[in-house]
């Protein structure tokens, strides 16, 4: 028997409020001109939320007996799923800039926000919206204002550690 149609809806809300919110980094990187932005964020943190809620359904439907049969999946396995999934985009990410722009690595700081984001739709995707949100408001923290500070301060060889 399949969930019903509230809780098929509350999959579809969670995955929404994942999506505006991977939307609002995305935006942000997409301002600067990344390699990855505002739909690819979007996407990554819908389609996280979306696993986990169907995960989370599975599991349900199967723990209140609307099922007959055994359940034999690990629901954090999803959560790995996601995080392998990512991993993948996020090294294209950084492979694809590095080898335009020559010899240096780029494209961390956006492998790192399709991670985060991702995470965001999971927490979303778990009904965690409180975590959601202010994960997404402490994100947007690193990517605008450091990102300023760093702009403001005086520019130089970075000291290396131990000496």
């Amino acid at each position: 028997m399949t969930p019903g149609l509230m809780a098929q809806l509350d999959v579809v809300g969670s995955m929404a409020v994942a999506m505006v919110l991977g939307g609002l980094v995305g935006y942000e990187r997409e301002l600067k001109r990344r390699p990855a932005g505002f739909r690819t964020h979007m996407l990554v943190a819908g389609a996280s939320a979306l696993l986990v809620a169907i995960g989370a359904l599975t599991v349900d439907m199967h723990l209140s007996g609307q099922s007959a049969g055994v359940l034999r999946v690990d629901p954090l396995r999803l959560v790995e799923a996601v995080i392998g999934g990512v991993a993948f985009i996020g090294a294209g990410t950084i492979f694809g800039e590095s080898r335009r722009g020559g010899e240096t690595i780029a494209g961390i700081t956006t492998a790192a926000s399709l991670l985060t984001v991702a995470v965001i739709g999971v927490a979303a995707g778990l009904d965690y919206y409180i975590v959601a949100v202010a994960a997404t408001a402490l994100a947007l923290f690193v990517l605008v204002a450091l990102s300023w500070w760093e702009r403001r301060r005086p520019s130089g060889p970075v000291p290396r550690e131990g000496g």
